[in-house]
């Protein structure tokens, strides 16, 4: 008989009896499903990116790049396409399968649609799949990036609807739900997870998670975030989560969501290797690898590679490596550079 049934009408009270688990018990369960969905030494790895960094008009307020925050951080312009395919082919030569672009918007206007819609049509060329995070979305800005062919799209949900308010005000939960369901229909995979550490009970955690796993189709990937307390941020002084809670939120994603890529994300430079290994056994099976998660710091990638050959992990293998179609789409790139700087804008200014 099957452990990974596939769920949308998970209970609260179901999920928080699986935190209350004792942690081998859980760990167990966790890990068997993951055993039975997916290889158990195989880890998807995706590296992001910041196409545009700062000067955001939302207060979410664990976020340096919100621009009612004074954290240092300069706003920067969006990237040209030649120097996000720079990246990208880094990335792919260091073993990522997939390729994350992130701005700092509360949503793309309609003047930014032609240069992200180039940017994923010149990534995919370099045979890798390709993820985007813009926030919000209309039906319309979907359905022409999932014409471009974008395969993913990231908008995490953050947290419960319950303690959602305490975190951000300037848009609510059912925006993000709505963009979530124009991302599914237009054929993208979601992308979408949460944070922890924020402040937020032991019942938030549980209602986040009730909330992605009842959604109409799970997502495709579940980015699991430890907070990371930035200087300048609201939430810079707040407690530390108990690692050990971190660990349970991984193993009671896995088995609600059982087919879905569990991602350790943000927070994993501060976590030991211990603690990420016992992630890895309790479901996660994705990664972000570089030396930032979009203005975060994130562990180097041979520290990741090191860890993966102590534990006998294995990166997803994606599309093969074709240098000479690498370069041709590079060189065509570079060729449009003057064209498209006299069109480049400075996508900071709100």
């Amino acid at each position: 008989m099957s452990l990974a049934e596939i769920r949308h009408d998970w209970q609260k009270s179901e999920i928080e009896a699986l935190f209350a688990l004792p942690m081998n018990d859980l760990l167990f369960k966790a890990h068997s499903i993951h055993r039975e969905t997916f290889d158990p030494n195989e880890v998807q790895i995706s590296r992001l990116l910041s196409i545009k960094t700062g000067a955001c008009p939302e207060d979410c307020k664990y976020c340096p790049q919100s621009a009612r925050y004074d954290t240092g951080l300069e706003k920067e312009r969006l990237l040209e396409i030649e120097k996000v395919l720079t990246e990208a082919k880094s990335a792919k030569a260091a073993g990522a399968s997939r390729f994350c672009m992130g701005a700092a918007w509360r949503n793309p206007r309609d003047r930014d649609m032609p240069y992200l819609t180039q940017m994923v049509k010149d990534v995919k060329a370099l045979g890798m799949e390709t993820c985007m995070t813009l926030g919000m979305l209309s039906k319309q800005q979907s359905d022409e990036l999932a014409e471009a062919g974008l395969d993913y799209y990231n908008h995490n949900l953050d947290t419960s609807p319950e303690y959602y308010g305490d975190v951000i005000t300037t848009r609510t939960y059912q925006n993000r739900i709505d963009t979530l369901s124009n991302v599914r229909a237009s054929g993208m995979k979601v992308c979408s997870g949460g944070i922890v550490g924020m402040g937020e009970k032991a019942t938030d955690r549980a209602g986040l998670l009730q909330q992605l796993a009842n959604l109409e189709q799970h997502p495709d990937s579940v980015p699991i975030n430890m907070l990371v307390k930035v200087a300048g941020t609201p939430f810079e002084k707040l407690d530390d989560l108990d690692p050990l809670e971190f660990v349970k939120t991984i193993a009671v994603a896995r088995i609600i969501m059982p087919k879905s890529r569990v991602r350790l994300s943000a927070g994993r430079e501060n976590m030991t290797d211990e603690l990420q290994s016992m992630c890895f056994f309790a479901g996660a099976n994705s990664i972000f690898y570089g030396c930032k998660l979009l203005t975060t710091p994130n562990p180097e990638e041979n520290d990741d590679m090191a860890l993966f050959k102590r534990l006998g992990l294995h990166p997803e293998q994606g599309p093969a490596a074709n240098i000479e179609q690498d370069s041709n789409v590079l060189a065509k790139a570079n060729a449009q550079k003057d064209k498209a700087s006299k069109q480049f804008y400075d996508a900071a200014a709100l």
